[in-house]
């Protein structure tokens, strides 16, 4: 497995927000929530993102837009159009007023909402995947602008997603999960390809025949007790080829990426009270919880068990957004 695959392939969307948007002119929407990431697919109309520092940008149908952090933006058919909601930082669905609660106004069916209850009569149609807090590495969002668009007309993906989404079967959220994912997976994929944004190190450093090697030993047997010495001889190089080539392609030595990498899903696997710290120890690569707590207190500044109960308890979770319900 790549190393993008292995981003996605651990911690993924579980319970993201998910809905299909349909509005009709005219038409606002002020976005204030605090998501990492959220992706927008455009399947009938033209609107247009604007942030608080005059950037704008249009969305066209068969765009994909995927939208990074908690710069808050207004999307919308004019820019100059009043708001007619307004979602504040804790997912809660306002009118411009911030006194009225429009959440159950505007919902129309399952996973639907808008200002335009017959969504084939809407002059826009958008489906909307947020991602929660841990769900997407922080690596792979590293990699992004705020902002950036995909063209993806006609995709499968996307024609697939906007069935699903309003349907209401068994498992719907499971299969809408994987989804939200693979189209994820495809725009970012898209996006380095054709250049639209600069691809990160560890993505073009999987072209090179001994680093993209080194790379998906790496991310495929996380739990192994590697050495500079035995990924040399796995790749077929010597110990001082593959240090000095993984370094100068991927930013950082081999041992420093999957020490960086064990830690970052570490994290995201904390979030999951089920699992004991010795289990994540050990998927991770870690001969001892000791050994392991040490590890994560010594980069990310507190022990797991603190890492956990701040995630956990909501201290500062990220809300999901576009809480509608």
């Amino acid at each position: 497995m790549d190393a993008l695959g292995s981003l996605l392939n651990g911690p993924r969307a579980q319970s993201p927000m998910l809905l299909r948007m349909a509005m009709s002119a005219p038409w606002s929407v002020r976005i204030e929530d605090t998501a990492p990431l959220t992706v927008v697919a455009v399947t009938r109309g033209t609107s247009t993102l604007s942030y608080d520092d005059g950037t704008e940008h249009l969305l066209a149908a068969g765009d994909v837009a995927l939208i990074r952090g908690t710069h808050p933006y207004t999307i919308a058919d004019d820019p100059a159009h009043q708001w007619v909601a307004r979602i504040d930082a804790n997912g809660d669905c306002f009118d411009p007023t911030g006194t009225h609660s429009v959440a159950e106004d505007m919902c129309f069916g399952v996973r639907s909402w808008g200002n335009c209850a017959d969504a084939a009569s809407a002059d826009a149609v958008m489906l909307i995947g947020t991602y929660a807090s841990g769900e997407v590495s922080q690596r792979l969002l590293d990699a992004l602008d705020r902002f950036t668009v995909v063209p993806m007309h006609d995709h499968p993906l996307v024609s697939l997603m906007e069935i699903e989404i309003v349907r209401d079967s068994p498992a719907q959220e499971a299969v809408l999960n994987r989804l939200l994912d693979l189209v994820l997976i495809t725009g970012l994929r898209q996006a380095m390809e054709s250049g639209r944004v600069r691809a990160a190190q560890w993505y073009r450093a999987h072209t090179d025949p001994v680093v993209g090697h080194a790379l998906r030993l790496l991310h495929n047997n996380i739990g192994q007790q590697w050495t500079v010495a035995s990924l040399a001889s796995a790749t077929g190089v010597s110990r001082a080829v593959l240090a000095r080539r993984f370094t100068d392609l991927v930013g950082e030595p081999p041992m420093t990426y999957l020490t960086q990498w064990r830690l970052s899903l570490a994290a995201d696997l904390l979030a999951d009270r089920t699992r004991s710290l010795s289990s994540i120890a050990r998927q991770v690569g870690y001969g001892s919880p000791f050994a392991f707590s040490a590890a994560f207190k010594r980069r990310r500044g507190v022990s797991p068990a603190a890492h956990r109960a701040r995630i956990t308890d909501g201290d500062d979770a990220t809300h999901v957004g576009l809480m509608v319900h």
